[in-house]
Order: structure tokens, then sequence, then C-alpha cells
């Protein structure tokens, strides 16, 4: 961190960077985020100081969205129960399972947050033949359309009816605790939560006690509301929820293009012909 007041600009990918380094950078002209979060930022320090915030908007869009059907399918297929169940010898046992497993075929898919990620998403829940909703403010109703999916103006609606509900939104004080035990509550007992966006935007005490009691089926979380999380988190013994460590992108071709975006936003920026979809307007 002492060597950052030297540079006009930086790469960033886990790390925080709060006013307390920024007030120190008095060359910093530019941060390029290896990824398109940008909760580790002090915005509005950036904003104040001019300075501008770039993300890789063209490469990490395909992993999250396979990230999220990885997780749909190894909840509503049982696959942990089928695999234990061959590997212990207990073949047979599966006829008279009491674990359920369910197609995916005329399931109400809710993506709350229609961005990039929103957009693969679509196409292969449509691929499975779902039906699809997406809930987003800011996106148009023809736009959703064009994608074949049904825009939802009301969040609470999109719930109630959903099978399975997908989140693909940045944490900012609009999102945060956007799920909550009461929304939970408005959901069907067979639904499942998919969060790959940022940890925060489902509280994860509500979501403990919603899985515990029954009140929906399933969960997967790829993110955390503090990472890594403690190791008495009560979600990390819950068998009702799969998880996996912010980790929606680490493919090896997503690591790959986003590396090579990350730096290219830099050069473009320096260059005057930064790529506008990587600009982030604050």
């Amino acid at each position: 961190m002492s060597k950052l007041p030297a540079f006009d600009g930086i790469t960033l990918r886990r790390g925080k960077i709060d006013a307390e380094i920024l007030e120190k950078c008095k060359k910093l002209k530019v941060i390029s985020r290896h990824g398109v979060g940008f909760d580790n930022v002090d915005i509005k320090f950036l904003k104040k100081k001019n300075i501008k915030l770039l993300v890789t908007a063209t490469t990490t869009s395909v992993s999250p969205a396979e990230h999220i059907m990885f997780m749909i399918m190894n909840i509503l297929k049982g696959k942990d129960f089928f695999d234990k169940a061959v590997r212990k010898g207990n073949f047979e046992s599966v006829m008279h399972m009491k674990h359920n497993t369910f197609e995916l075929c005329n399931k109400k898919f809710l993506i709350i947050g229609f961005g990039r990620i929103g957009r693969k998403l679509i196409k292969r829940c449509l691929g499975f033949e779902m039906k699809v909703y997406a809930y987003d403010p800011y996106v148009e109703k023809n736009v959703i359309e064009s994608f074949g999916g049904i825009k939802i103006e009301n969040l609470a609606d999109g719930i109630k009816e959903a099978d399975i509900i997908s989140l693909s939104v940045p944490l900012t004080e609009e999102t945060k605790n956007m799920i909550t035990l009461d929304k939970m509550k408005m959901m069907k007992k067979n639904a499942i939560i998919i969060n790959t966006s940022r940890g925060g935007i489902v509280n994860e005490k509500d979501l403990n006690e919603a899985l515990n009691k029954k009140i929906i089926y399933g969960a997967g979380l790829d993110v955390f509301e503090k990472e890594p999380p403690d190791h008495n988190n009560p979600l990390l013994k819950n068998p009702r929820v799969m998880l996996s460590p912010h980790a929606a992108t680490f493919t090896q071709e997503s690591l790959s293009k986003m590396s090579i975006e990350t730096v290219q936003n830099i050069i473009d920026f320096f260059e005057s012909k930064p790529n506008e979809k990587s600009v982030v307007k604050i």
C-alpha cells in the first residue's frame, strides 16, 4: 500500500481501497477493477476527486450465468444425494428415496437484475423451457421482452410467483437486505434462491431461519456478508444451502479474459479511448 501514491493508475481485485488510502494517492487518475462489483472502493471519494472507475464489462457474464445454472441443477437434481448413494453401495435405495428432485421444464424463474449476467442467464433458462420473469426498474419492458422475458414491475409479485429466484445486482443502499424473511415468507415452499452477486443482498440470518423452518426449499450462495465467512456462520453447516467461495467467475476462460480486459482498460484510458461499457457512472 505504501507504494500506491506513486502511480497514476491502479488495478484492483479483492482488496479494499477506502478514503484513507485514496487520500494519499495524489496522482491517481483511474482504478481498473478485475471484475464488475465495486463495493470495495470508496465511490464518494472517487466522485469528489474525479477519479475514473473501470470494470471488466465484456468478460464477466458467461461464467456467472453458468455458475447459477450449476447451482440450480445441483439443488434440484440431488447431485450429492445420488452420488453418495452409489459410492456407499445404496444403489437400490433411490427407488424408495425421500429426497425430492425436480424438473426445470415449466418452472417460473425470476431474474432480479437484468444486466450483463441476467441477459446471459435468460438464454440458458429458456433453453430449459422455463418461463422467465425479470425485475429491474432500470430496464425497459421492451428490452426484457426482446430477450424472451416478462417484466415484473413489483418485486413482491415476482417473488410470489417464482420457483427459482436469482439475484444479479450490485450491493447498494437500495439493494442491501433486499431479500429478508418477510420476502421469503411470500415465496413458494419449493422455491430456491441463488445469490452470486454480493453478500448482504440476501439477509443471511433470515435465510438460515427460512431454510431450517422449511419456508423455502433451498438456496445457493457464492457470496457472503463477510468474506471469508466466519467458521461459526450457521449457513456453513446447513445442508439445505449449496455454497461456493465467491468463485462464479473462476473458470479458465473468464479469468484469462478478465485479466486482459483489466489491463486493457488502463491502457485505453491513458490513450483517451476508454470503452464506454467499462466506465462506471458515479
